[in-house]
């Protein structure tokens, strides 16, 4: 099995039974998960680089959360707008984005 060089945990407030309702998914967190996708499929990165939705996190007062393996970052209040500043500081500069840093 290929290791990735990041995993990257999207909350999409997504429900053992397929639903998907809550504060990240009311608040962009779907766009959030596309723009990665798209980000990581321009980049060709997608070997290096996992994305996954998730489901509550428990702090949805800072979200829309993002969460980085293996650096165990967790970036809040994320908007789809961010995406790209992760990737491009992040995930191929290996600096943290202290502004979104939870």
């Amino acid at each position: 099995m290929h290791k990735p060089k990041h995993h990257i945990f999207v909350c999409t407030s997504s429900r053992a039974n397929g639903q998907t309702k809550g504060y990240c998914q009311s608040n962009e967190g779907l766009a959030i998960m596309q723009r990665f996708i798209e980000e990581i499929d321009d980049r060709e990165i997608g070997g290096d680089v996992f994305l996954s939705n998730t489901g509550c996190f428990g702090i949805c007062e800072k979200g829309p959360i993002v969460v980085v393996y293996p650096d165990n970052i967790w970036y809040g209040k994320v908007h789809p707008d961010d995406v790209e500043e992760i990737m491009d500081s992040h995930i191929e500069g290996g600096e943290i984005v202290d502004r979104l840093v939870i």
